[in-house]
């Protein structure tokens, strides 16, 4: 069966922030979703982390730990400190893969080090293009991960299909590009609001997702990242987590 995940996110920030990511354990897997992509920025104060592993794997799920983190500092260095705390949570709640920004990467940063520090960690590092300059475009990115292989490490990928809008970005020409390297998918629509970007539910009868998908393995991981709303969020949940295991 395809694994889809849900991201935390999708059930809002105020609701996160209220109930905990524990009580989003029980929804996501009362529809069936294969995981739960835990997010750090939608912590209110410290999280019993290896409370929340234990639970995660009573209830047969696994999980992604996404955290609001980049690679590259803004002075293009290589940010040990935030990586290593990220790494240290990572580990706590039993993460498949952690996943990060690429941040202020340019030819003079310190890439070496990176390289020896993903290819030793405990949880394995995925890059996620994000919704700002430095780390969105395609053009660092198809830089990095390049560089990346040519220095003998395979840097994996979290493929944002909706996020490329926010550059101007055609999601498919990405994910032509990217394939090789994208290992999980966030899955989500994107609609202009009063001269604003915003995500949205993906539906059946759009085929411009299914496309992207076919670009990556059949059955590549991957997570609802759009909004969840309804008086039944476990209803809700399943029926979209059908969806995407659809394709």
């Amino acid at each position: 069966m395809t694994p889809v995940l849900v991201a935390a996110s999708a059930y809002g920030a105020d609701l996160v922030r209220r109930v905990g990511h524990a009580d989003l354990v029980h929804i996501v897997a009362g529809a069936g979703a294969a995981g739960l992509e835990i997010r750090r920025e939608l912590f209110d104060g410290p999280e019993d982390l290896p409370a929340l592993r234990a639970l995660i794997a009573q209830r047969k799920l696994f999980s992604v730990y996404s955290v609001p983190f980049e690679l590259f500092g803004a002075d293009g260095k290589f940010d040990r400190a935030a990586i290593d705390l990220a790494m240290t949570e990572a580990e706590e709640v039993g993460a498949r893969y952690l996943k990060v920004s690429l941040g202020h990467f340019s030819a003079a940063s310190d890439l070496q080090a990176l390289l020896r520090y993903v290819s030793k960690a405990p949880v394995e590092v995925l890059l996620e293009n994000d919704q700002t300059a430095q780390g969105g475009r395609l053009e660092p990115i198809v830089s990095f991960l390049s560089l990346c292989t040519g220095n003998g490490y395979a840097f994996g990928m979290t493929f944002d299909m909706g996020n490329w809008r926010w550059h101007g970005i055609d999601p498919e020409l990405a994910a032509r590009t990217l394939a090789p390297h994208v290992r999980y998918v966030h899955c989500k629509g994107v609609r202009e609001d009063k001269g604003k970007l915003k995500a949205v539910p993906l539906e059946a009868q759009d085929a411009h997702w299914p496309i992207l998908l076919s670009h990556f393995p059949k059955g590549i991981q991957r997570a609802i990242e759009f909004p969840l709303v309804g008086s039944d969020l476990e209803e809700v949940t399943r029926r979209y987590v059908a969806l995407l295991a659809s394709v």
